[in-house]
């Protein structure tokens, strides 16, 4: 039985708060925003969404999933601030849940959105069909060697690093390549994103081994008409990892959020990092 996604969240909650919604990578975990959690709650109340392995449905159907998730999150709610973040593959749903959601949305952050992976013939045609016929242990053995294509590895702390591992070889054979096709079959028309009027902020890193991040981002900034884009000249695609990054020291230096912003308050939510499952 196909699982829906669900949200996980802080030990402690904020609901006075934004809401921060995240949306991860390929893995899907939503448990690799760890390392930002501290800074974050600070300002926000943050959910991540996780999407069970077994979840195998398209685009639409995960971003109908989501919005379903926010409007049930906004009820308990006593205002409706959303911060809608998408990495890599949440990148691309990101955009999907945006584009298409019935809540006005605050702000848009996309860090490295691998929305330029059809544009990539070897993992566009090649890495979907080989990963469905490739064993498990194959697979779990080969993401130690993608793990340079994945990270600046210098800039990560050695648990981080553990932690893209384990969540890397999380996905069965089955789960990965459908991930891929949907990555290889992703499109969302130039006229969705230019009727999108919020701010977006579009996180780069130059030195992305997996895509061309920076490309991207310039791409995408000519398509939404309030987007502005943060290069991070020594990161790779993992940026929100490193331990230089700090994503919400980035939101400010571009406006995303403001320190004056009523919604914005103090939340005294520190060193409460660990999510757990809604």
């Amino acid at each position: 039985m196909t699982q829906a996604l669900s949200f996980l969240r802080p030990k402690n909650t904020n609901l006075e708060a934004p809401l921060f919604v995240y949306l991860s990578g390929m893995d899907g975990t939503g448990q690799l925003l760890r390392t930002q959690m501290e800074s974050l709650q600070q300002g926000f109340d943050v959910r991540c969404v996780a999407i069970p392995a077994n979840n195998l449905q398209g685009w639409n159907t995960l971003a109908t999933q989501v919005i379903d998730l926010i409007a049930a999150e906004l009820k308990q709610r006593s205002h409706s601030s959303i911060y809608l973040c998408g990495e890599s593959f949440g990148g691309c749903l990101a955009m999907k849940v945006a584009v298409r959601s019935p809540f006005a949305i605050s702000g848009l952050i996309l860090s490295n959105p691998a929305s330029s992976f059809s544009q990539q013939p070897l993992f566009g045609v090649v890495a979907p069909t080989a990963t469905s016929w490739v064993p498990e242990f194959l697979l779990r053995s080969s993401a130690i060697a993608l793990l340079p294509f994945l990270a600046a590895l210098g800039r990560i702390a050695a648990r981080d690093r553990g932690d893209l591992l384990t969540a890397m070889q999380s996905l069965p054979p089955k789960t990965l390549s459908w991930r891929l096709s949907l990555l290889r079959d992703f499109q969302i028309e130039p006229e969705e994103l230019c009727r999108f009027s919020p701010p977006v902020l579009l996180i780069a890193g130059a030195r992305d081994r997996l895509l061309p991040s920076v490309a991207e981002a310039q791409r995408l900034a000519r398509q939404f008409p309030n987007a502005r884009i943060a290069i991070l000249p020594d990161s790779g695609h993992a940026c929100l990892l490193e331990t230089d990054t700090q994503l919400c020291e980035i939101l400010r230096a571009y406006d995303l959020i403001k320190e004056n912003d009523p919604d914005a308050n103090e939340s005294q939510l520190r060193n409460n990092s660990e999510l757990m499952i809604n």
